[in-house]
């Protein structure tokens, strides 16, 4: 099996979502506590660093649209599959993600994930429902083979299904 690399929101797009978000609204940070108010409650995914919000902590909600930022780059026309989503950021710069860290980031057993393939042009190719086992690494490997065994997937999205929210990107090896 391969194993792939979840990839963090690049530090221009944070840059520019730290001003206005993809949906025009200035960021609004706020500091994370316990009971969740006003936002993020401890342990709510950072699309920054690919770890969950601690308590204490200045972060942003914001409109994030990956498959536009990602069709912007390439040339890619995602048409009627864009689309844009809540993420916590940091409010401030980051480290990004720990490189000692391993495995995929929210890859608690049981959780649910879709695992949306695009390709190259931006249009969506199809997706996986993934209830994630105890081994959830080895579970996300080898989904992440399939995707990317046809030739047509250029990237995948994983993402939450309670709320749809996306977790990270993964890009053809």
């Amino acid at each position: 099996m391969t194993t792939y690399s979840a990839r963090p929101i690049d530090a221009t797009a944070l840059k520019e979502l730290r001003t206005a978000d993809d949906a025009g609204r200035p960021m609004r940070a706020f500091t994370a506590s316990e009971d969740g108010v006003p936002v993020a409650c401890v342990g709510s995914p950072l699309r920054c660093c690919l770890r969950g919000v601690r308590a204490g902590e200045r972060v942003a909600l914001v409109a994030y649209a990956p498959l536009r930022r990602w069709a912007a780059a390439t040339g890619a026309e995602p048409g009627a599959y864009d689309e844009q989503g809540p993420v916590f950021v940091h409010a401030g710069e980051c480290g990004g993600p720990d490189p000692a860290a391993v495995g995929y980031p929210f890859a608690r057993p049981g959780a649910l994930r879709v695992l949306r393939r695009y390709t190259a042009a931006g249009h969506i190719a199809g997706g996986e429902l993934l209830e994630l086992p105890q081994d959830a690494d080895a579970a996300l490997d080898a989904a992440l083979d399939e995707a990317f065994a046809g030739p047509e997937t250029a990237l995948v999205h994983v993402r939450a299904v309670e709320y749809g929210c996306f977790h990270y990107e993964v890009r053809r090896p």
